[in-house]
């Protein structure tokens, strides 16, 4: 089973929290144990997990992903200018792979799966394919 999933970020840099979407995918299924893999389809905007309790936690995790790759680095060349996009997707990552067990995702307590941007705003699809 698989699904392509599609959004529209808002902002240059933004976390938004799929965690729902994909919970609601798996409940319509009625897959109730197995594994599900969350793969961006682009080369700026990748998959995490990480706290969805503070927003402030997103907040210091793109700023601090900004210290380390700036958006106007005079040395970068790629024509686009978007070289920082690129850098932070393959830090981030652009998958996760998740169990699901009793048709829930497992998660800890203050774990959410983020859509990250790092080159919005646009539109932007992930996949998800759940193997049982």
């Amino acid at each position: 089973m698989e699904k392509i999933f599609r959004l529209r970020t808002n902002g240059h840099d933004e976390m938004i929290d799929i965690t729902g979407m994909i919970q609601t995918w798996i409940d319509e299924t009625g897959v109730k144990d197995g594994i599900i893999v969350v793969s961006s389809l682009h080369t700026t905007a990748g998959i995490t997990v990480n706290e969805n309790a503070d927003p402030d936690v997103k907040r210091d995790f793109l700023m601090r992903l900004d210290e380390v790759f700036p958006w106007n680095h005079p040395k970068d060349r790629h024509m686009e200018g978007n070289t920082a996009a690129h850098l932070k997707t393959s830090t981030v990552g652009h998958a996760q792979t998740l169990v699901i067990s009793n048709g829930k995702l497992v998660l800890g307590t203050w774990q959410g799966v983020f859509f990250c941007e790092f080159d919005g705003p646009r539109n932007r699809k992930f996949h998800c394919k759940i193997i049982q």
